[in-house]
């Protein structure tokens, strides 16, 4: 309404305020958001701090793998901490005959024989706690090794697959008590015998060099010489 020739004003319009109330999920995500992140952040900071994430580091801007300085008596150490290293083991099944006789008398008569199935191991590795320092020489990256001869470290019979098969006692002899113990140590020699024609020493050696090839690659050598 204009009242006299005074000029005509409009009327302001009412402000309106929205207010928004935040949602009990966006605080949830954001929370869990924060969460990852300062667990990241932490992860990082551990790995950098044990150096190994420097260490990567260091390599990657280089171009190339880590590379760890050794000493030489630290090599032998840790080459003589493996000890009796087995490297091979054959298992082999025999039949073994054994029995004592009459020189006089027929078997029927007097004498002792029986047959034993043979079930048995050997073991073959090399003993490195008898390295010496001067079997290893180092220089730069480079490292030459003289290892032990490989060696048989036992014959073992497995007593509950070696039965006797069969066992012939005369009319006039007794079962001898001591029989069976004495064609048990013949089939252990015998064994053994077996291993080393299939060349169980060869394979020792082979096996433990390629077990200290990759000890001392994991030591950082590129050049490695291993007799």
């Amino acid at each position: 309404m204009n009242i006299g020739n005074g000029p005509l004003f409009d009327a302001e319009p009412p402000q309106v305020i929205v207010r928004t109330k935040t949602s009990a999920w966006s605080w949830i995500l954001g929370a869990l958001v924060g969460g990852i992140l300062t667990a990241a952040f932490v992860g990082v900071v551990v790995w950098m701090a044990t150096g190994i994430g420097l260490l990567h580091m260091i390599a990657g801007l280089r171009g190339g793998r880590t590379q760890i300085s050794v000493d030489q008596p630290t090599v032998v150490r840790q080459i003589q901490q493996l000890r009796r290293l087995e490297t091979v083991s054959y298992t082999m099944d025999k039949i073994i005959a054994g029995g004592h006789e009459n020189a006089y008398l027929p078997k029927f008569l007097a004498g002792d024989r029986l047959l034993l199935v043979v079930h048995g191991e050997v073991v073959g590795g090399i003993d490195l706690a008898g390295l010496l320092s001067g079997d290893v020489t180092i220089s730069g990256s480079k490292v030459s090794i003289k290892l032990p001869e490989a060696e048989i470290f036992g014959t073992r019979l497995d007593n509950a697959k070696t039965k006797v098969y069969s066992r012939d006692t005369g009319l006039f002899s007794s079962p001898d008590p001591n029989l069976e113990s004495e064609v048990r140590e013949v089939a252990e020699r015998q064994l053994q015998e077996s291993a080393l024609q299939n060349g169980i020493l060869k394979t020792a050696a082979e096996n433990a060099r390629g077990t200290i090839l990759s000890l001392l690659q994991g030591l950082g050598f590129r050049a490695i010489e291993i007799r």
